[in-house]
């Protein structure tokens, strides 16, 4: 078995084999009061400098904000925008709480997801709609179609505006990408941001301003909900489809270490965005001009549909991929010492969390909670980082460091989560897990050894053996696998 590949069945009795020369466990954690109400926290790492970009970032999206807002409100008026903003907000929450959704196992930071969402919204927007009617006025100006803007030109600006936002994130905030979960995540936001606000300018222009301007405002509320069936509920997909794309590589280019994929990986992803976006908008132009609707009906049916399926189904696959990875790289924390097979276990699906953490609340309260969910983020967090140095990630010798650095962090932090839960149990046998064994003190007194099964028992919290003063960050501890990139193991190999 090796850490980077699944595990197959009986794995939980594999890692109980603790090979020769490991280091012994971790301290047992010190018992804190769930009275207090307050889970152990992260360390803070702020700086000056990061409150400053963030400031100056936040500023470019709110003047992009106020520009879109002004244009929009100039080209249809206060009534058709406030009418057309309504409509097209009623969609976001469903299509954000999908990806939500999919980013379940290891949620990204909130600014992050705003970031992206509010870049498609305003940046893209402002920049596309800038671009296109640019184009637009040449396209009049040298005697050809306005269609040819949305094949042409809409395709090539707006993908790459909404893609944008994410690239920024992956360049300068590569550790918080997990991998194509988070392309999809990151990119679907942006692309849903930027879906609202032009169908803002569809609802309220080509809807409301348009049919009240000719026959009335009950014309105009019979177009909005005409372009809403259409527009939404038909083809709402369709922008977070194309970016998607994108997504798939910026994910696969933020979990491989060969320099070459980083960049392919992304510009094929673009590419294909904007082709599948080019086509989309074909399709009409293509139906307008010959007047056959079954253009439009086999480009919908024979290839925006099976697309979308096959979006979903990478996407469902990945988000259950991403549950088995705790599976794949914990295993080495257990074999020394940190972790026990059933806590790798317990975060195996996301039934055993929800279980887990209704188990915590019925033990230590409300802050028993909260620390089994900081419990889960972390050991989740420690596995991505992990499977990033197995996967040679880490090439500088500041970024190793930081790595050691980061997952020193994480093993104090998963025991200090601990600390609120282990032990508060009375319906659990007392234990101790030593790295191989578990001992176990039955209730007429006796303490006994007893081999790990096949099928742990989820949750049984037990203490773990007292190891050594932690080392030096940077340096693994004897005998421990250490910060290294992928390579052939086997059991019994350190």
């Amino acid at each position: 078995m090796r850490p980077d590949q699944p595990a197959a069945d009986g794995y939980a009795d594999r890692m109980a084999d603790t090979p020769p020369g490991s280091p012994p466990p971790s301290p047992p954690p010190v018992p804190a009061d769930p009275s207090t109400g307050e889970a152990p926290r992260m360390p803070a790492r702020s700086k000056v400098w990061r409150f400053l970009a963030l400031a100056g970032v936040a500023l470019f999206i709110a003047g992009c904000a106020a520009f879109m807002v002004f244009k929009l409100g100039q080209s249809l008026g206060l009534q058709a925008l406030l009418i057309g903003v309504v409509a097209a907000i009623l969609p976001v929450p469903v299509l954000v709480a999908c990806f939500l959704w999919l980013d379940r196992y290891e949620p990204e930071p909130l600014k992050y997801l705003i970031f992206c969402f509010a870049w498609g919204a305003f940046v893209a927007t402002a920049a596309s709609l800038t671009v296109n009617e640019f184009a637009a006025g040449r396209f009049a100006d040298w005697g050809l179609p306005a269609a040819l803007t949305g094949v042409l030109v809409a395709p090539f600006i707006e993908e790459l505006t909404k893609a944008l936002g994410p690239i920024l994130l992956l360049v300068f905030r590569r550790r918080e990408w997990s991998g194509i979960t988070d392309g999809l995540v990151y990119c679907g936001l942006s692309a849903v941001g930027f879906a609202m606000v032009e169908n803002i300018l569809y609802l309220g222009g080509y809807g409301y301003a348009a049919g009240a301007d000719r026959y009335g405002p009950a014309t105009g509320t019979q177009q909005v909900i005409a372009i809403f069936i259409v527009r939404i509920l038909l083809f709402g997909f369709a922008h977070p489809l194309f970016t998607s794309m994108t997504g798939v590589g910026l994910g696969v280019a933020a979990r491989t270490a060969d320099r070459r994929v980083r960049v392919l990986a992304p510009v094929a992803g673009l590419l294909l965005a904007m082709m599948l976006h080019g086509t989309w908008n074909l399709l009409p132009t293509l139906t307008q001009a010959t007047g056959e609707a079954v253009i439009m009906l086999y480009g919908f049916l024979g290839l925006m549909v099976p697309v979308f399926f096959a979006m979903v189904g990478l996407a469902v696959w990945l988000r259950a991929w991403e549950g088995r990875l705790t599976e794949r790289t914990l295993p080495d924390y257990v074999r020394a010492g940190w972790l026990t097979p059933p806590e790798v276990a317990a975060l195996s699906s996301l039934g055993r969390r929800h279980a887990a953490r209704s188990w915590a609340r019925r033990v230590a309260g409300d802050a028993g909670l909260r620390a089994m969910r900081g419990y889960q983020f972390a050991a989740t967090r420690l596995a991505l980082l992990r499977d990033g140095t197995l996967r040679g990630l880490d090439r500088k010798p500041a970024d190793q460091e930081r790595s050691a650095r980061e997952e020193r962090e994480l093993l104090e932090a998963i025991t200090a989560y601990r600390s609120f839960f282990v032990g508060r149990d009375p319906q659990a046998p007392a234990g101790v897990w030593d790295g191989s064994r578990y001992h176990l003190r039955f209730p007429d007194g006796t303490q006994r050894a007893v081999d790990a099964p096949d099928e742990p028992v989820v949750p049984i919290p037990v203490v773990l053996t007292p190891a050594p003063p932690a080392p030096p960050v940077g340096h693994a501890p004897p005998g421990w696998p250490g910060l290294r990139p992928a390579g052939p193991w086997t059991p019994g190999q350190p």
